[in-house]
């Protein structure tokens, strides 16, 4: 009974892979609670003064809902010591009113070069989910020192699964760095 059980259970993974990468994302979607998912290329910059980055969500008043993901350096304490990394998360964040518990659960080591995966819930920061309606998606980075990108990416949550278009903005000069963030891909799946 055990063989066929697994067998069964087997059978059903293929075939859902069978079915489309965009409609296996789709069931996967709903079965893990995801709202939002970003992706994107990350490459680690040589030097100092780089590679941190924060992803938020912020509602149509452009208020902070809630922080995906922070680089670990920036948000415990960082920020103090070097007021150019990821400016705009500090600010919209109000990080300075953050206790140690809560920029714990949002940060993480500055990752590898490859392929980051990011999944919003469509919850805010205390875990309610919010109401369908115009939210945006930000990801920022320092490319080094003052130099920085941010993409901004105007979501409609509740509305149906949809590909989001990706707006991009950089400031400064350091052109060699603006690959330290590429091909930004953000899916809507509810």
């Amino acid at each position: 009974m055990k063989k066929v059980s697994f067998v069964l259970i087997l059978v059903a993974i293929t075939l859902i892979g069978c079915t489309g990468t965009k409609q296996a994302r789709l069931i996967e979607a709903f079965q893990q609670d995801k709202a939002l998912e970003l992706t994107f290329l990350f490459t680690r910059q040589r030097g100092h003064a780089t590679n941190q980055f924060a992803v938020w969500i912020e509602d149509a008043n452009g208020q902070h809902v809630k922080t995906i993901y922070a680089t670990r350096f920036t948000a415990n304490g960082g920020w103090r010591r070097r007021s150019d990394s990821i400016p705009n998360w500090v600010k919209q964040s109000d990080i300075s009113n953050m206790t140690r518990i809560q920029t714990d659960a949002v940060s993480g080591a500055t990752p590898r070069t490859g392929t980051q995966n990011f999944i919003w819930d469509g919850t805010n920061s205390r875990g309610i989910t919010v109401p369908a309606g115009d939210y945006t998606l930000f990801l920022e980075g320092t490319l080094r020192w003052e130099n920085q990108v941010i993409y901004c990416v105007p979501i409609q949550f509740g509305r149906g699964a949809a590909l989001a278009e990706v707006i991009v903005e950089y400031s400064g000069n350091f052109i060699a760095e603006h690959s330290m963030i590429d091909n930004v891909i953000v899916q809507v799946f509810k």
